[in-house]
């Protein structure tokens, strides 16, 4: 193997265990005889657990923010909520251990941060388009970070309880999802269905 293939081979292994058992349930020596190496080779790459950890959460972290970051796009903001709301539990659903890993608290900093410092990168995206949202249909545009911070928070929570549920299907869950978004608990459809699909 390339140093290359070794460190990615390592991350894998490791990103797998902390998924698994956590920080602190995870030992180097575990990674190392689960990669079939020694434990200098895992000091190698990454200085010890903490590095491969924070390499790791980096990742994990930046593979969501682009997620959710590239998912609005639409024209209409329910589209919008809809899109990110799906990028979000798309997430949760294909990066099943990544998204153990992130929403576990991080013993270690890292250069992207922990959980909640992703969900408020992920919420000043969304606090932009509430802002234009706002002054165009003339409401308070200082109340766009509180909805915003609302509806990451909302979505985020969702999203670790529907980890372990795994029901109803995806779709279902953003449908209600933005239902609660977009009508609010006074204004809630019976049977809501989701209007714009990927």
């Amino acid at each position: 193997m390339t140093g290359t293939e070794r460190r990615q081979q390592l991350l894998n292994v490791a990103r797998t265990l902390f998924a698994e058992k956590g920080y602190d349930g995870t030992s180097v020596e575990e990674i190392a005889r689960r990669a079939n190496v020694s434990k200098p080779v895992v000091y190698e790459h990454f200085g010890g657990k903490e590095g491969v950890y924070a390499v790791v959460v980096d990742r994990e972290a930046q593979a969501i923010l682009d997620r959710m970051v590239s998912s609005l796009h639409a024209d209409h903001p329910r589209a919008m909520l809809e899109q990110a709301a799906s990028a979000l539990l798309g997430y949760v659903d294909e990066s099943h251990e990544g998204f153990r890993i992130l929403v576990r608290d991080s013993p270690v900093a890292s250069s992207t941060g922990t959980f909640s410092t992703l969900l408020n990168d992920i919420a000043s995206q969304v606090e932009d388009i509430f802002g234009e949202e706002f002054s165009a249909r003339g409401y308070d545009g200082k109340l766009a970070p509180l909805y915003a911070q609302a509806l990451v928070g909302m979505v985020a929570l969702t999203g670790q309880w529907w980890l372990d549920a795994h029901k109803p299907k995806r779709d279902e869950v953003v449908a209600h999802l933005v239902n609660l978004a977009w009508n609010g608990l006074s204004n809630l459809e019976h049977k809501p269905k989701l209007r714009v699909t990927e």
